[in-house]
């Protein structure tokens, strides 16, 4: 027993000394360090996977699901007939800085946002001297073409109400003019006339416009260019009818924006169509289109202020004060000889129908399944390319493309048939259009279901 106790005296000894070498005030500094760096490592990894990693993981997620449920053309590939007007990412930048700066203005109150006032003015001075405009000229900023085109129609109503007791009014307009004047129309109880466009040249027939001018008429209209063929309207013509009759003549240059002022210059065929035509009286232009401005802007022009002052709306016995407010708060086919171009296009704007043998219907599926977003006519029958700066690098590839789809149809008519031909073909069979705008109507319908 004693000679036990004997031997674990060295080991208690040992274990003394191992105890207080643990202790010591230095080596317990240095454990506690480890310590918080240990901590410090998990805690950072804590935070980084859990903390951090779950809304970015989140983030992402929700990246992707918009990239899969949101999907678009393919209009960076230059793919896609208008719509996109894109000056390039350092472009798309800048516009995201500057709505940045100014999101939380609010035009309506120049007193308070007096630099968004200038910004506005001077934005409307630029596009008056591109369109050559007297030193009277004067404009308003809108949300788009549409509400530019609806406020010249409402004020030619207006004013003519005023200074000719009209209570009846009508506007007398090609048929290939933009849908926002048949929208007008509908607003503000305009009678809507509309005049054919001669087959060949696919512009308004002037003769005939000549004879649709009425009493009641309080403005005509032209286009340079129109939407579905990019023909400009012979603005000349028309400025003398409207001097002849002392109406309103308003030219819609929403499409032709930034690239009509400058064909002259850059030493392309164009035609007057601007202030310096005698009997113009307003006109519209799409600043958010060739001028790459954010969308949606747009300028609505007026020879002089006597007429612009009929644009406004003012309201003098409002509750909430004197309320005064100026607008509503809106590359050449080469030879296929199964193609023809629509007329003889000036501006960014190509359309081209097809011969009675070919659909032109099927050629639009057809360039639809190899990626392209082309829109349809109709009276007569066509396809509608509006180029971009996107497009122009793939106006190549386009034309081979077309070229295929024309070879796969003259090779195999029944490969045609597809969706946009059935539905054209379908509408153009059915006497009463009123059946064709309600499918219509339920198809805006469902574009609103979430």
């Amino acid at each position: 027993m004693a000679q036990s106790l004997t031997r674990s005296e060295p080991l208690q000894h040992w274990i003394t000394v191992g105890n207080h070498l643990l202790n010591h005030p230095r080596l317990v500094l240095l454990k506690n360090v480890v310590f918080l760096l240990v901590l410090y490592h998990y805690w950072g990894r804590f935070y980084a996977k859990v903390l951090v990693g779950g809304p970015v993981r989140a983030l992402y997620d929700l990246r992707d699901t918009i990239k899969k449920n949101l999907k678009c053309a393919d209009w960076k590939g230059g793919r896609v007939s208008g719509t996109i007007y894109h000056g390039g990412d350092e472009l798309t930048e800048l516009l995201a800085e500057a709505y940045r700066m100014f999101a939380v203005a609010n035009p309506l109150h120049p007193e308070v946002f007096p630099g968004i006032r200038r910004m506005e003015a001077e934005s409307v001075a630029m596009v008056l001297a591109m369109y050559n405009a007297p030193s009277t000229g004067c404009g308003t900023m809108t949300s788009g073409g549409t509400e530019s085109i609806v406020m010249a129609c409402k004020t030619y109503r207006d004013m003519y109400k005023d200074l000719k007791g009209i209570r009846d009014p009508e506007m007398v307009v090609p048929i290939t003019i933009h849908a926002a004047f048949m929208k007008a129309a509908g607003y503000f109880n305009i009678k809507l006339i509309t005049v054919p466009v001669d087959p060949i040249t696919y512009k308004v027939d002037i003769h005939r416009m000549a004879k649709a001018i009425t009493k009641n008429t309080v403005m005509i209209a032209g286009s340079a260019v129109n939407f579905p063929h990019g023909i400009d309207d012979d603005i000349v013509a028309l400025g003398q009818l409207a001097k002849k009759h002392n109406i309103g003549l308003h030219v819609d240059c929403c499409l032709g924006s930034f690239i009509m002022p400058f064909l002259e210059k850059a030493g392309f065929p164009t035609t007057l169509f601007d202030f310096r035509v005698e009997g113009v009286t307003s006109i519209s232009c799409d600043t958010h289109k060739y001028g790459f401005a954010a969308k949606g802007s747009s300028i609505i022009m007026y020879r002089e202020p006597k007429i612009r002052k009929y644009q406004y709306f003012l309201s003098a016995d409002w509750t909430g004060g004197i309320y005064a407010s100026p607008s509503m708060a809106g590359s050449r086919i080469e030879a296929i000889p199964q193609l023809h171009v629509i007329g003889n296009p000036i501006g960014p704007v190509v359309s081209f129908g097809s011969q009675a043998s070919m659909n032109i219907y099927d050629v639009g599926d057809k360039l639809s399944s190899r990626g392209w977003n082309i829109s349809p006519l109709q009276n007569p029958p066509a396809l509608h390319v509006s180029v971009t700066l996107l497009w122009t690098h793939s106006a190549d590839q386009f034309i081979k493309d077309l070229k295929a789809s024309v070879d796969d149809l003259v090779a195999d008519p029944e490969s045609g048939k597809g969706g946009t031909a059935s539905i054209y073909g379908t509408a153009a069979s059915i006497p009463d259009k009123s059946i064709v705008e309600d499918v219509a109507a339920s198809f805006i319908d469902l574009l609103y279901k979430a």
